[in-house]
This record gives C-alpha cells, sequence and structure tokens, in this order.
C-alpha cells in the first residue's frame, strides 16, 4: 500500500464522518471530507484523489448522480459508496452509476479498511508509466482506462480495465482464475464465470484473438509484441 495515498469522503453526518476520517487517517491515509454532494463534486473536480468514499442520501447532489456524472467526465477513480441504501436495487443502481464496491450501514471500522486496501492494492500496480504500449497499433493509458487502437480511443469498463491491468502487470505468465476472480471481484460480490468469459471475449474484440491465450484448467496468458 502506498504512504499517504489520499481518499475522498462525502458523509452528512458530522460525527461518523469524523470517526472515518480520524480511523483512516491513523492507518496513514490522507482524508478530504466534504459533508454534501454539491461540494464534493465541485473538490472531486479541482483536486486529485486516489479513491472515493461516498454516502448516497445526502444534501445536493447525491451520491449516485455525483459519481456518474463523474464517469460520464472520465474520472476513473475507484468509488465505494457507503450507504444504509441496501436493496437489490439499489444495490443495482449503485453498480450502474460506476462504484467498485459497496459497503453497507452500519459496519465496522475494520470492514472499512479491508475494501479500502483491496481497492487501492487493485489501482497502485507495480507498473509505472501512464501509457503502455501493447502493439504498434495500441496503446493502454493506465490512468484513464483508455486504450488508442490506430489513433481511436476506446474508454474500457471497470472489471474490463482490472483485467487488463492484472495481464499487463503479469504479461506472459500464466495466470490463475482464482487469481483473476480475487482481483475482478471483491469478496462479499458473487464472482462469475460468464462475466469473466464476456470480458475476456470483449478485451479479445479489441486487442486481438492471439493475446489472450487460454489455458486450459490453468487460466488465462496474455502476450504483447
Amino acid at each position: 500500500m502506498p504512504k499517504k495515498a489520499k481518499i475522498f469522503l462525502l458523509e452528512d453526518d458530522v460525527s461518523l464522518n469524523e470517526t472515518i476520517a480520524e480511523f483512516l487517517e491513523d492507518e496513514g491515509y490522507s482524508v478530504e471530507s466534504a459533508f454534501d454532494g454539491d461540494e464534493a463534486e465541485e473538490l472531486m473536480y479541482e483536486k486529485s484523489f486516489d479513491l472515493y468514499l461516498l454516502d448516497v442520501n445526502v444534501p445536493g447532489t447525491n451520491g449516485f448522480e455525483l459519481l456518474e456524472r463523474a464517469r460520464k467526465n472520465d474520472d476513473s477513480v475507484p468509488a465505494i459508496f457507503v450507504t444504509s441504501l441496501n436493496s437489490i436495487d439499489d444495490l443495482e443502481i449503485g453498480y450502474e452509476s460506476g462504484c467498485d464496491d459497496y459497503l453497507k450501514k452500519p459496519f465496522e471500522l475494520k470492514e472499512l479498511l479491508f475494501r479500502v486496501q483491496t481497492l487501492l492494492k487493485r489501482e497502485f500496480s507495480h507498473i509505472n508509466e501512464e501509457l503502455i504500449k501493447i502493439s504498434n497499433e495500441i496503446e493502454y493509458n493506465m490512468l484513464t482506462n483508455e486504450l488508442v487502437i490506430s489513433g481511436e480511443v476506446i474508454r474500457i469498463q471497470n472489471k474490463e480495465a482490472l483485467l487488463l491491468k492484472l495481464f499487463l502487470q503479469r504479461k506472459d505468465e500464466i495466470i490463475s482464475h482464482d487469481v483473476i476472480y480475487d482481483t475482478l471481484w471483491s469478496y462479499d460480490e458473487v464472482s462469475s464465470d460468464s462475466a469473466l468469459r464476456t470480458y475476456i471475449k470483449n478485451l479479445r474484440k479489441l486487442l486481438g484473438k492471439e493475446r489472450i491465450i487460454s489455458v486450459k484448467k490453468l487460466g488465462y496468458k496474455f502476450t504483447t509484441e
């Protein structure tokens, strides 16, 4: 985990906001807080963060709308909704708006820390370059999750971006299905064989079928030029 990763917290309950911020700062993170959606939108636009923690029912712009707007503006910072909304419909709206994880209130602070550590571990790879060359015609922007294919810019979705980053970190290695599942899905999410096959199929369409090799019963291997 990198030192002083910058976390943005949106929570309108002053006491809970202070509790979460103090806890995460004690764990070595830098935390900036907002108490309403409009203030949050301004800060997210003006400043750079490594992770968003967003309540949903807040004054002004709600958390779902806030993140949806951010994603439409190509903001790919990982995000966790921390909310008392816990219906299946709310969960679906949360993920559709672009979140990476969803934590239901009430929760233990240690569980929040686990979620934060897991997401930051995914995002802070050992690849230092912003632009990764995959072939003479294809490059990948690690910060914006954009593929540049023969000059055309294509933004890929969160799970596919996580999968491609994993492939690039471990190119020419056989990566087991278990490692892929652990990377793409949080511990309380249900991993899906069919979803993984869809992500693989989508990346193959963009990068070429020959780059993602299926190794029977073992996993997948990614190759570059």
